[in-house]
């Protein structure tokens, strides 16, 4: 169970990430330093939560 959590936050910071330079070329939203660092976090983070969150799903379904 805490791994599907893990991997959906993961999707979720992954996909802000994706939507905020998105915003940013569309010139929805004005960029920022701050904005962009966020943007590269939230896409790094979850990758790492992802993975992460892959790797206890295998080790619970094996169990």
């Amino acid at each position: 169970m805490k791994s599907k959590l893990f991997i959906s936050l993961g999707l979720a910071l992954v996909t802000c990430g994706a939507l905020l330079p998105f915003l940013i070329v569309l010139q929805i939203l004005q960029n920022t330093y701050f904005l962009a660092f966020l943007s590269y976090a939230s896409t790094v983070g979850g990758l790492f939560l992802g993975l992460i969150g892959s790797a206890t799903y295998v080790k619970e379904r094996r169990s």
